[in-house]
């Protein structure tokens, strides 16, 4: 299916709603599928008063995550200290995402008219006219938490779009970590801002997505639509309910 037409029918069946916020995790690998069809069959199901949010996150700068580990893997402690100390800092308006992400979100990032919240590690993009409002303000040290987009998200009622991607990767299920009880421990995070290797440290939620395809796979099932596309699953959440249901559970089993 390469046709927008076809694809928003397919999205608007689905239960995208119009002129609602809608965070979109996809990836259109196989697919036959172009960034530019998925990002219009998604602003036409939305229609004009509707806003697309995006996950731009930028996840190598930081020197405990996986695409950090993968970048400097194998070298030499000079040769470490040499490639952190030439790290550029992110920058909002040209950082990209990282190939991880997903063609979609560095499309819509680089789309006319969009914005992007300042989180050096995990900032979000998006188009429509309440991205700048939900955006805007992201604490450089609370990753997803109160005071970054998600929770925003959450109070606008936000859906969430898994296209041909699992639960695995559903960012919402961060806000519920900071909402746990008793709380989540917290960890040092480290990040390049401001000038070439100007490695800052920050302490914030310690997050783990380690259990997020498992709590996908236990959600109510009156909680997630589903369809198919290009031979994988896509689902659609409310975002209220979801983070509600990934809290308790992780209230409970995690502690």
């Amino acid at each position: 299916m390469t046709d927008v037409g076809e694809l928003a029918l397919l999205l608007r069946t689905l239960g995208i709603r119009r002129g609602g916020v809608l965070m979109v995790h996809a990836s259109l690998r196989g697919s036959g599928l172009r960034d530019t069809e998925v990002r219009d069959a998604l602003l036409d199901v939305l229609g004009p008063a509707g806003t697309l949010i995006v996950p731009a996150f930028t996840q190598e700068n930081s020197r405990t995550s996986r695409a950090h580990q993968a970048l400097t893997s194998g070298l030499s402690e000079h040769e470490r200290a040499a490639f952190e100390a030439g790290m550029l800092p992110f920058e909002p308006l040209t950082t990209p995402c990282r190939a991880a992400m997903g063609v979609l979100a560095e499309f819509v990032r680089t789309s006319p008219g969009a914005v992007r919240s300042t989180h050096p590690q995990t900032s979000m993009a998006g188009l429509g006219p309440r991205a700048a409002e939900l955006l805007d303000g992201h604490d450089p040290h609370c990753l997803l938490g109160e005071r970054s987009p998600l929770a925003r998200l959450y109070d606008a009622r936000a859906q969430v779009l898994l296209l041909r991607v699992g639960f695995g990767v559903c960012s919402a299920f961060h806000l519920a970590e900071y909402r746990t009880n008793p709380p989540r421990p917290r960890r040092t995070y480290e990040c390049v801002v401001e000038e070439k290797g100007g490695w800052i440290s920050y302490e914030d939620t310690a997050l783990d997505d380690s259990c997020f395809a498992a709590l996908g796979a236990e959600l109510p099932r009156e909680h997630v639509e589903f369809a198919e596309l290009a031979g994988r699953k896509v689902a659609l959440v409310e975002m209220r309910p979801v983070v509600d249901f990934a809290r308790d559970r992780m209230s409970g089993y995690r502690h």
